[in-house]
């Protein structure tokens, strides 16, 4: 029973694939799920509450109230049960109406409630599912931080054949265990992850800082977590934070507070993945006031910043397992190798600007893992949430070794 214990709150929208979801939820249940069916009033057209609410053994809710009993049913409570929230099938409109922030049902508000993680399997004919709306409305929820299965090509109702088609209920159950279920040489690992940028001040107004948005390094932390880690995320400014409720979160601004975090962090740390983009320099002498403008030019004075990666690497113990990361933008996979040998690292994680799709503020990743005996493995463009399955999968290799 891998889901023992596990809340589990499945959303069913109007759609035909919507028959499958009684199928999803006796999986659910087998594996020890606490399931809970929310329904759109569509939904009732393609399968029945009392069959939903026979398997998962809980009444199946689809309005706010319950005009019988008088009983409410907290859109919020229900968001802060749950440990997932599955939205199978999920039609073209639903996934309109969570783009928009539109909750003019239960659904959708306890989707706009919830603080889990999210699953979103779609289901429509594949025209819709090809329109440029769809295409565009899924990558806007991937942004958020929502994690989409399928779906699949093949047959569908309409009668034609291609993508749009619901992945099978044993898939999606096999996904959310992965997702879900702790990763056996994960499970109580103590975790350290940085992430996002930097700020060094100039003067009480103007400060020195990247592009970075942490969206890399938050990906890693809600990964981490959901496979059983026990994560502590060290952010930068600007930095989306984590839905994941037991993720251990320090706010930091400049490159010596996200030092002082992440060293008081490492000592007990497991694994430690530096993602963050940490300026490599600040001003020697920030002004107190802010600096006018009072000439052509004006030069600031900077000073070396402490490079924490590298003094992670020359403390660390033969029991800790230490992540960098490299962007390069020239001799890239050269500068990585030397960056891993150089800061004591066990894998670095490669990103090249010059790959369309990848780097600061994208949605997506491209990256070449190498690990401390040089081997070298190439991964295609990807969703950041699917890079930090693949970066968690290497590490677990090379722990297991």
């Amino acid at each position: 029973m891998r889901l023992f214990k596990k809340r589990i709150l499945l959303g069913i929208t109007g759609s035909i694939a919507a028959y499958k979801s009684a199928e999803l939820v006796r999986l659910l249940v087998k594996e020890g799920a606490d399931v809970k069916v929310v329904m759109t009033k569509s939904a009732h057209d393609f399968v029945t509450p009392l069959t939903l609410g026979t398997l998962s053994k809980n009444p199946v809710l689809t309005a706010f109230s319950d005009p019988i009993s008088g009983s409410w049913n907290n859109h919020v409570e229900l968001g802060l049960w749950a440990d997932a929230l599955i939205i199978a099938p999920i039609s073209a409109n639903t996934l309109a109406k969570l783009v928009g922030g539109r909750c003019d049902d239960l659904l959708t508000a306890v989707y706009l409630s919830a603080r889990c993680p999210v699953f979103l399997a779609p289901a429509m004919d594949l025209d819709m599912f090809a329109h440029p709306s769809t295409t565009q409305n899924i990558s806007t929820l991937i942004s958020f931080g929502n994690r989409i299965i399928g779906p699949d090509s093949g047959e569908l109702a309409s009668g034609l054949s291609g993508a749009g088609r619901m992945v099978e209920p044993a898939e999606i159950c096999s996904y959310i265990i992965k997702s879900l279920a702790p990763e056996p040489i994960l499970a109580g690992k103590k975790v350290l992850i940085s992430a996002g940028p930097t700020r060094e001040a100039i003067d009480p107004v103007r400060y020195i800082s990247n592009h970075s948005s942490g969206k890399m390094g938050v990906a890693l932390a809600e990964e981490f977590a959901m496979r059983g880690a026990l994560v502590t995320l060290v952010a930068g400014p600007g930095v989306m934070m984590p839905k994941h409720r037991d993720i251990k979160i320090f706010k930091v601004v400049s490159a010596q507070q996200m030092l002082d975090a992440c060293s008081e962090a490492f000592v007990n740390s497991d694994i430690a993945i530096m993602a963050a983009a940490v300026a490599d320099y600040t001003p020697l002498d920030p002004a107190n006031q802010k600096i006018k403008k009072s000439s052509e030019q004006h030069s600031l004075a900077l000073k070396k910043t402490t490079d924490i990666l590298e003094k992670m690497g020359k403390s660390k113990l033969k029991t800790q397992f230490l992540v960098g990361f490299a962007l390069e933008t020239e001799n890239e996979l050269n500068n990585a190798i030397a960056k891993l040998e150089r800061k004591n690292l066990d894998l670095i994680v490669l990103n090249s600007m010059r790959d369309a799709g990848a780097g600061f503020n994208s949605e997506s990743n491209k990256i070449t893992i190498i690990d401390k005996n040089k081997a070298v493995t190439e991964f295609e463009l990807k969703t950041k949430k699917e890079v930090a399955s693949d970066i968690a999968d290497k590490i677990i290799s090379c722990l297991s070794k």
